[in-house]
């Protein structure tokens, strides 16, 4: 049967937040949609890509969320769908585990796996979760915060109360590339020792002491907020794992789809896939050849350069100016073992 055209439409969080998926139509354009499939959103947030990926064919959908209030908030998902669709509630990077040799059920069971990575424009716009540099709430970030058991791993308050500044230093660039960022730790380390931080207003005015005001449309601690939640929530390593999963879970003939929102990430994505493809740079003719170059690739890039927003997109959506959106189609080889080497990973304190 012939693919159904997805129907775009704003997604609402229970507290009411507004939520529009970016790069809904290429997503869906990239992923194929096909009835009697089975697909796996890694970052549901508010359902925008499951729900079009439902509407979008007959098929049966698995999706991840770390954040408990993400999961909360899909009642109506789940009653819309029904046995179509099944929620778990654990980091996407847990894909690993359950595909790796079959243990957890999930080898080689999906026609589609898609990720949306970042924060989600919900816990952005909840003050109290603690992501926004723009409004008042404790600062903490961690997007386990909300679930009844004990939150994963140390809040953003307690790295910036207690880390060396050299420590902060290389958090801040490291996972944000942010240029001032020694200049920044050694406010943060200064301000501390008068009162420890508690509030986000009071990080982000911090931050904006140091840097002053920044560009049109772009807050001074946009970089700092962005790298202290990627630290907190363990970030780099979830997609690391979540990557090697998909390569793990997908069927031959699966599609890999990811959608990234800053340099780091899609740095990360770009060289997991090309890698992977046959496509990474290669080496010297003078160098001995790599075992990489001889292992047979496991996906077969669809685009050979990323795919970003229209100008109609970023006015009706202008959190989508980053986004950039990588995919690739799961080859008859088997998956390659999992090797951080290579992919630009920086190191930190944990």
């Amino acid at each position: 049967m012939p693919r159904r055209k997805p129907r775009t439409r704003v997604e609402k969080s229970a507290q009411g937040g507004r939520h529009i998926p970016v790069l809904l139509a290429l997503v869906i354009e990239a992923l194929r949609p096909t009835d009697g499939e089975t697909y796996l959103d890694m970052t549901y947030g508010a359902g925008g890509y499951t729900r079009a990926i439902l509407q979008a064919a007959d098929c049966q959908m698995v999706a991840f969320d770390r954040d408990p209030t993400a999961i909360a908030d899909a009642e109506p998902a789940r009653a819309e769908f029904g046995t179509r669709l099944n929620l778990l509630q654990e980091p996407f990077g847990n894909l690993l585990n359950k595909a790796q040799d079959g243990a957890g059920g999930f080898a080689q069971c999906f026609d589609g796996v898609v990720f949306d990575l970042g924060v989600s424009s919900m816990q952005i716009d909840t003050p109290e979760r603690g992501f926004s540099f723009q409004s008042d709430g404790p600062l903490d970030m961690r997007m386990s915060a909300s679930s009844a058991s004990a939150p994963e791993g140390p809040s953003v308050a307690e790295v910036v109360n207690t880390y060396d500044e050299a420590d902060i230093a290389d958090i801040l660039y490291g996972l944000a590339e942010e240029r001032r960022s020694r200049a920044i730790a050694k406010a943060i380390v200064a301000r501390r020792q008068k009162e420890p931080f508690s509030r986000t207003l009071e990080l982000a005015e911090t931050v904006g002491a140091v840097l002053g005001r920044g560009p049109p449309g772009k807050h001074p601690a946009t970089r700092t907020f962005q790298a202290l939640r990627m630290y907190v929530n363990d970030e780099l390593r979830q997609l690391i794992h979540g990557l090697a999963g998909a390569e793990r879970a997908l069927r031959p003939g699966g599609r890999l789809v990811v959608v990234t929102f800053h340099s780091i990430e899609d740095r990360i994505v770009k060289r997991f896939i090309a890698t992977r493809s046959g496509k990474s740079k290669g080496v010297s003719r003078h160098m001995p050849t790599s075992i990489e170059s001889l292992r047979p690739p496991s996906f077969q890039i669809i685009n050979s350069r990323s795919l970003t927003s229209s100008k109609a997109e970023l006015e009706a959506n202008p959190r989508a100016r980053s986004a950039r959106l990588r995919a690739a189609v799961r080859t008859t080889n088997d998956a390659w073992p999992l090797d951080w080497s290579g992919l630009g990973v920086p190191q930190l304190k944990g």
